[in-house]
């Protein structure tokens, strides 16, 4: 059994670059729900807190810290 692969990386493109939108805009709740069940390459996380550090949201990064990573 073979996976499309574009299609999950269109996907996972799209819900990143959604994320960078919430979290330039300080929705922490379109956050939560964007993030809900996901995990993420640390290197993704780190960019998305440097993000949020900009604006000092407490609660988008508490919401980004508590996403685990995967390797």
């Amino acid at each position: 059994m073979t996976t499309d692969t574009s299609t999950h990386n269109s996907h996972g493109i799209a819900n990143y670059e959604a994320l960078k939108t919430a979290i330039a805009n300080n929705e922490a709740q379109r956050i939560k729900e964007l993030l809900a069940g996901k995990s993420m390459q640390q290197l993704e996380k780190d960019y998305l807190l440097d993000l949020a550090r900009l604006d000092n949201n407490r609660t988008i990064i508490a919401l980004l810290d508590a996403v685990p990573v995967r390797k």
